[in-house]
């Protein structure tokens, strides 16, 4: 296995974000790409990841692999990548390290150990949404850091021309609406109005995820998972489906 980047901000940027909500991980690399499907310890977030082969300027894979790695190692070193470094990592099935070399006036090699990682293989839940709303991950990145002035859950209410996230707490309150335009675009299979509620301190990490892509996915329904969708053509995506707070009402 030889996989080359020459520009690694794409393999650094996406550590950084799934960092945010797992540690150890196995990955899955085969001819086409290298994928993650992974729970957050607490059971309330699930990743969906794969980053296609054609990110790379040099990809190699004989035959399919896993790789079990701590994130937080691996991100330590992706931390010492300069902007004109050409990034390689190969495996080394004898000594069960993954070598990551960075090339650039200098080459710097890091050997990091590949770990055991116990856990059940996971399956991506088939989820089915009335309403889709596409929008800038710009937008809604400020509003969930607008949102967790207030309280620790946010409400995501929308209709088919509207989109409002909004937080309650015993005293103050606050909302942000998003209209349907040129950057937005609600999909809604009725008219009614839907609104659910979610973790703010999850949705700070995942929204980390807009410095992969400029636009984001939401999906959603009452008492009902949140489906967020990163996607940058032909190179990533990064998906999270995260478990509602129900709500008593």
């Amino acid at each position: 296995m030889k996989l080359t980047l020459e520009e690694p901000k794409i393999l650094v940027d996406s550590v950084g974000v799934i960092s945010e909500l797992v540690n150890d991980v196995r990955f899955s690399v085969d001819e086409d790409k290298i994928s993650l499907i992974a729970m957050d310890p607490a059971n309330v977030a699930m990743i969906i990841f794969n980053l296609l082969s054609s990110s790379f300027t040099e990809y190699q894979v004989d035959k399919p692999v896993n790789i079990a790695i701590n994130l937080d190692s691996l991100k330590a070193i992706l931390r010492r990548t300069k902007p004109s470094d050409v990034l390689t990592i190969t495996l080394d099935e004898e000594k069960n390290k993954l070598q990551i070399q960075l090339k650039s006036d200098s080459t710097r090699t890091f050997n990091l150990a590949l770990i055991d990682v116990e856990e059940k293989e996971q399956k991506i839940p088939d989820l089915q949404f009335p309403l889709k709303v596409e929008t800038t991950s710009y937008k809604f990145d400020e509003a969930i850091q607008d949102m967790d002035i207030i309280a620790d859950s946010v409400a995501l209410v929308a209709d088919k021309d509207n989109f409002t996230i909004e937080a309650t707490s015993n005293l103050n309150d606050a909302k942000t609406e998003i209209f349907g335009d040129e950057e937005t675009k609600i999909t809604a299979t009725g008219t009614e109005q839907i609104k659910a509620k979610y973790s703010i301190e999850y949705l700070k990490k995942i929204i980390k995820a807009s410095k992969l892509s400029h636009k984001v996915t939401l999906q959603f329904n009452k008492d009902y998972p949140l489906r967020a969708d990163y996607i940058v053509k032909d190179k990533l995506s990064f998906s999270v489906v995260l478990a509602p707070r129900v709500s008593n009402d």
